[in-house]
């Protein structure tokens, strides 16, 4: 579970243009992730500057390298990016669930049950 200090750092790492099209670039790429160069190139950013922003995302927990070869490949970190909009939602609703429903409706778009709950 994501706590307040760790919301914290995160948001302020998103809090920068370039790193927030790292972070959706990401998402967008899937678990494969992307080598730096084609990251780079996506968001508009020098190899320096990719590396720059990347640091400071990896530091707030949000995205996550491994060396392919020659290659480093950036992967988004679903699990703390999970945790951070399970950190802003919970409790969201107070007894009322149509205020969430927006946003459970565009998850669930995105991301159909898999395993057992798409057979219940």
């Amino acid at each position: 579970m994501v706590e307040e200090r760790q919301a914290i750092a995160a948001f302020a790492a998103l809090g920068q243009e370039h790193r927030l099209r790292i972070v959706r670039a990401l998402v967008t790429a899937g678990p494969e992730g992307l080598a730096a160069g084609a990251l780079a190139g996506e968001v508009g950013v020098s190899g320096t500057n990719l590396s720059f922003h990347v640091k400071e995302l990896s530091h707030a927990g949000l995205v996550q390298s491994r060396r392919e070869g020659r290659s480093v490949i950036y992967s988004a970190a679903y699990p703390a990016l999970s945790g951070l909009i399970e950190f802003l939602m919970r409790d969201c609703c107070q007894g009322r669930p149509e205020v969430c429903d927006p946003a459970v409706t565009a998850l669930a778009s995105c991301c159909p049950p898999t395993g057992d709950a798409a057979r219940a």
